[in-house]
């Protein structure tokens, strides 16, 4: 299977989605949209992977716009997608959802909590790492996955092939190093209080890698 991943900035990789792809004997093709403005041919995709990054969807930049474009037609050919952080709120417009400000800034770890069974293995808790301000409203036919205390949306699913999470379950402990040191001023004025130093000493959870995995077991599953 070719998994096509589009990576928004320099900090925040695939991380485990790679070693999933790699355990499972999957090829890995990483596109820089924002940087080189080259996305996957639609018919040489087999699973879309979507990452976050630092931009507002609203903002009028063509790549964002073509982005989407993709992301609809990946959509009506039914291929499984995986949008995390930026990628879950890409998708959210496409399906006609706003991506409005967060009444709080929601940046470092803090707990989610599944709101319905709809993917065997989940745990009921996950403790995951944020780094966000803004949030989707939940896409009409869609089915609300996990919640926060600060955040009612944080993961979706729609049509069993599509999942959208606001929140990180991809990094490993180096890719959480690379993002807290290069993108360390953004955890100011977070609602979750945490210092730069806290959120690297924090370890990223085992539970975290088999959440990842779940996940990704259950879109290639129904490709």
């Amino acid at each position: 299977m070719r998994i096509n991943i589009l990576q928004h900035t320099p900090n925040e990789r695939p991380g485990l989605i790679k070693t999933w792809a790699k355990k499972n004997q999957h090829e890995v093709y990483i596109y820089h949209p924002q940087q080189f403005h080259i996305f996957p041919e639609i018919n040489e995709t087999d699973f879309l992977i979507i990452l976050g990054g630092p931009i507002s969807v609203n903002d009028p930049l063509t790549w964002l716009t073509n982005e989407r474009r993709l992301i609809k037609t990946a959509l009506k050919k039914q291929i499984p997608i995986l949008g995390i952080c930026l990628g879950a709120q890409q998708i959210s417009k496409v399906l006609g959802a706003k991506v409005i400000p967060g009444q709080v800034k929601e940046v470092g770890w803090a707990p989610v909590y599944l709101r319905e069974q709809l993917i065997a293995g989940l745990p009921e808790k996950l403790d995951v790492l944020h780094w966000h301000e803004e949030v989707f409203k939940l896409p009409d036919q869609t089915k609300l996955l996990f919640s926060s205390k600060l955040t009612q949306n944080q993961a979706f699913v729609y049509q069993q092939n599509v999942i959208g999470l606001q929140f990180h379950l991809e990094p490993t402990a180096d890719n959480l190093r690379e993002i807290v040191i290069n993108d360390q001023d953004y955890i100011k004025r977070s609602a979750l209080k945490q210092t730069a130093a806290e959120i690297l000493t924090h370890q990223v959870p085992e539970q975290n890698k088999a959440a990842m995995f779940t996940i990704l077991d259950y879109l290639a599953a129904n490709q």
